[in-house]
């Protein structure tokens, strides 16, 4: 984009950077990258093991500005004493790890291994999962991310796809109905059967949704019945919706060689309801394990893995911060039916968006 519409500010440029590269190399004066890094810019070539140089020949942008790449956990530079008087932090202590958001996520909920999953309910959803499978059948609908303990001798791919509409809905619906807190809604959801008693939400009013191949169909509440469905039955659809949609995404995932074994959250957003927990954990037949844990407090962990031992580091996790556990529900059956019952709406409205 920059060297279509700024070609003047493009032949200025010495290196490009993602925004973890420029703030080690404010607190290095070193430019660097990382693999993983360029992974989620599409910028490396699994097979190759090299920078995707026939992308970089498409646009024409010179290979040269590319920075030089650097492991994680091992010493990618050390503050300068510059830095340091501007940051408070110690002069020469190295930099060990960067990652992006996802992935650094997954690293915080001990995501490291095929079959993995990490999951994330806020404004948008998010599903992570861990394959070592590099072969994918998703051009468009999945991203593929070279994962933090990728190595060329046992690819760990992160294979990630988002979900624009989630948690944005319920908080909608909130500031729309106005109820007080969460809490409050949860408990009219709770009053009200598996299924919504016929109502189905569809989610997806956050703009287009990659998953739906860039369509935007918008919220719906399909089969409201003006003389039973209350609030209650709004906020259990919303929430059995945006459950759907995840496993609806799930799908997508195993079709393109994903393997799903465990799914992992931090203890916020979606995953506190135990409607939307309970009916994800159940539907996809696998637990999902809570943890009270944070990216930020994954990342400060992450420094100190420069002995690459990834399973004392995931024990350390499940010792500390594992919260709770969600299990799938014997009786599946209510659950299936409204699932099918909203994929049956969904399908409609596809066929119907231009």
């Amino acid at each position: 984009w920059v060297k279509e519409h700024e070609p003047e500010l493009y032949a200025k440029i010495h290196k490009f950077m993602l925004p973890g590269d420029y703030i080690a190399y404010k607190l290095t004066a070193q430019m660097n990258t990382t693999k993983n890094g360029l992974s989620e810019g599409i910028l490396w070539d699994y097979k190759t093991n090299t920078i995707a140089q026939w992308l970089l020949d498409y646009y024409g942008i010179d290979s040269r500005l590319v920075p030089e790449i650097v492991a994680n956990f091992t010493s990618q530079g050390t503050v300068t004493k510059a830095a340091a008087s501007q940051t408070g932090l110690p002069q020469g202590i190295p930099i060990t790890y960067r990652a992006g958001d996802q992935p650094n996520n997954a690293l915080s909920l001990n995501i490291l291994r095929n079959g993995e999953v990490a999951a994330t309910g806020g404004t948008s959803g998010v599903i992570y999962a861990v394959t070592n499978n590099t072969s994918s059948k998703e051009a468009t609908r999945i991203n593929n991310f070279a994962h933090v303990n990728y190595n060329v001798r046992m690819p760990s791919i992160g294979k990630l796809l988002c979900i624009n509409g989630a948690g944005i809905m319920y908080r909608w619906l909130r500031n729309q109905c106005g109820d007080d807190s969460y809490e409050s809604m949860n408990r009219k959801a709770a009053r009200v059967d598996i299924g919504s008693e016929g109502l189905s939400s569809i989610p997806f009013g956050n703009g287009a949704e990659r998953m739906l191949d860039n369509k935007n169909i918008g919220t719906q509440f399909c089969n409201i019945n003006l003389n039973k469905h209350s609030k209650g039955h709004l906020y259990r659809a919303a929430l059995e919706g945006i459950a759907f949609s995840f496993v609806y995404g799930m799908e997508i995932l195993k079709n393109d060689n994903a393997v799903i074994n465990v799914i992992r959250a931090g203890n916020d957003n979606l995953f506190r309801s135990e409607i939307f927990s309970n009916t994800l954990a159940t539907l996809i037949g696998h637990e999902i394990e809570i943890y009270n844990t944070t990216g930020a407090v994954g990342a400060a962990r992450a420094a100190g893995l420069l002995d690459g031992d990834f399973d004392k580091f995931g024990k350390n996790i499940n010792d500390n911060d594992h919260v709770m556990t969600f299990v799938p529900l014997e009786n599946k059956v209510p659950y299936l039916e409204a699932y099918q019952t909203w994929k049956n709406e969904l399908e409609i409205l596809l066929k119907n968006k231009l």
